[in-house]
């Protein structure tokens, strides 16, 4: 059976940081692409990060760029969001997700994904 389970979230100062976990079960999990998404309230889930299954490729939204990192260590089928800089704006409950893949590539449509995690809450005090 194939979980994905997050951890890490919490509440903090605007400036501040977290680091989100994303702990994979029950897959091979070299083979998969790894992604993060968010869902702040009223809004639609969106796209934040995504990195390849080998991990040397990444790509994040624009809003996140600079402050964001994401990261996989396949020895721990775990991948993590470093989070730095946080904003208001980034307050949402974060959600990993993976999909297998027999391409390096990374994705970041929703629909690319088919494994996703329960989420976790990030919020950010201004």
């Amino acid at each position: 059976q194939v979980q994905l389970v997050e951890s890490g979230g919490g509440l903090v100062q605007a400036g501040g940081s977290l680091r989100l976990s994303c702990a994979a079960s029950g897959v091979t999990f070299s083979t998969y692409a790894m992604g993060w998404f968010r869902q702040s309230a009223g809004k639609e889930r969106q796209f934040v990060a995504a990195i390849n299954r080998r991990g040397d490729s990444t790509y994040y939204t624009d809003s996140v760029k600079g402050r964001f990192t994401i990261s996989r260590d396949d020895a721990k089928n775990t991948i993590l969001l470093q989070m730095n800089s946080l904003k208001p704006e980034d307050t949402a409950v974060y959600y990993c997700a993976g999909t297998h893949s027999w391409l390096n590539i990374y994705y970041t449509k929703i629909s690319d994904y088919n494994t996703w995690g329960q989420g976790t809450q990030v919020t950010v005090s201004s």
